[in-house]
């Protein structure tokens, strides 16, 4: 995009200067459409979704077997829902902002197995090419007890194929781990912005690691080219991969189902709004659409991305979705929400979303660290900077008075995407930057 087309958005659309000076701003989709009326012209349905629930019930059992963490909940890798009333106070408190109605946080950073949101998508892609396999050799009927997945002869199948993924970091572990555990041949494309700690932890898994100086798009374009080129490599694309956002959707009901285990109700009248971080957009992207086939138009869901790398953003307010990347718009992509470090955003989910969708708003790398710190003094919960991206929705949508957001009535559900394998160092690092040090 050239000098003369940015200059004419900014003129088009005035949120844009701000966003090229980044700030944290707020922006309202104006082409929100009501449920009932975007769902029949989707490409993914509820039945998808559903397909992917029965197939991820039907692995439980291999997962409550090589996973031991998980046995408690059966094979089901879930996260709990947490009330946060002392961060709420604190949060009202730090800007100002009355938040009459519940503040909950969604822990996906305490997700057995990789300890975020990326072991919904990532690990269901590769147990759905799993079972694909398993079933063209004749290893199970889906009848069976998908325990048998752990036999050696299932391991001896999988490592004559190969699995590929170009990742920021925890898409990566989840990947990794799964994987390897299955027996694949797994490579993991790692862009510059990756933590040193994740790359380390998955080589200690037996994955192989490959680095860029360059950012995600490269490492996905180079992960995708390698795989192409090999008939025995399936290539889980983030940006395109529509078996990911069906692994992510299948928490729509998961949390319909601990909102009204909690008596959370959820109504016109007692409206939901949900914040999600996002980098190329395929985990919120998913959950967004989970949430939105359960509850249709009491839920407003809403993508927080970083001031540096607001892609998605960018590309739901200009219409060009992945046509435009952030630098384009002089902005560096440099974060250090490494998950949200995406210069241009998937064509796919931004699409398939964009008429869902509350809104987008972006946070500062100083912001969410300081809200980290606060966040572990008030609940004792850490979690990696990335995912305190959501937690000023609530501060977002009450000033703007989004949809009622102001009520008593009304549920404010942060998405915490990542943290539990953060190391003690790297965390201890983390916290001392928000408290200034």
């Amino acid at each position: 995009m050239n000098r003369d087309e940015v200059n004419k958005w900014k003129a088009e659309l005035p949120l844009i200067g701000p966003v090229m000076e980044r700030e944290e701003v707020l922006w309202l989709n104006p082409r929100v459409e009501s449920t009932a009326t975007v769902l029949p012209k989707t490409s993914v349905t509820a039945k998808d979704v559903q397909d992917a629930a029965d197939r991820l019930k039907r692995f439980a059992p291999y997962i409550a077997h090589v996973f031991p963490e998980t046995t408690a909940s059966n094979g089901i890798i879930e996260s709990p829902l947490t009330a946060i009333p002392q961060m709420k106070a604190a949060l009202a408190n730090a800007y100002g902002v009355e938040i009459p109605g519940e503040l909950l946080l969604k822990e996906d950073n305490a997700l057995p197995i990789s300890g975020s949101i990326k072991a919904r998508g990532g690990i269901y892609e590769v147990l759905k090419h799993a079972e694909t396999l398993a079933l063209e050799h004749g290893f199970i009927t889906t009848e069976e007890d998908y325990a048998k997945f752990a036999q050696p002869e299932f391991g001896n199948l999988f490592a004559k194929h190969k699995i590929a993924v170009g990742s920021t970091g925890n898409l990566g572990l989840s990947i990794g781990i799964m994987s390897a555990k299955l027996g694949f041949d797994v490579t993991v494309h790692m862009s510059a912005d990756a933590k040193q700690w994740k790359k380390d932890m998955l080589r200690e898994k037996g994955v192989t690691v490959v680095e860029y100086a360059d950012d995600y798009s490269k490492a996905v374009e180079e992960g995708r080219r390698q795989a192409d080129a090999d008939p025995l490599c399936h290539f889980i694309d983030d940006e395109n991969s529509t078996d990911l956002f069906l692994g992510y959707a299948v928490a729509g009901e998961r949390v319909a189902a601990q909102l009204k285990k909690r008596g959370t109700l959820v109504a016109a009248d007692h409206p939901l709004f949900v914040y999600l971080p996002c980098g190329v957009g395929g985990g919120p992207g998913g959950v967004a659409f989970g949430l939105k086939l359960v509850f249709g138009d009491h839920v407003r869901c809403f993508f927080a991305e970083p001031t540096h790398s607001p892609c998605m953003m960018l590309g739901m307010m200009t219409g060009l979705h992945d046509q435009l990347s952030v630098q384009d718009f002089g902005l560096d992509n440099k974060t250090a929400a490494d998950g949200l470090a995406v210069g241009t955003a998937s064509g796919f989910v931004g699409k398939t979303m964009e008429p869902f969708m509350t809104g987008c708003y972006t946070i500062a790398d100083e912001t969410m660290f300081k809200l980290l710190k606060l966040l572990a003094d008030t609940e004792e919960i850490r979690l990696e900077p990335s995912a305190l991206a959501g937690m000023t929705g609530p501060v977002n949508s009450i000033r703007e008075n989004v949809g009622h957001a102001d009520s008593a009535q009304a549920t404010h559900l942060v998405w915490a995407t990542g943290g539990s394998m953060v190391p003690e160092e790297e965390m201890a690092a983390y916290y001392a930057k928000g408290a200034g040090q």
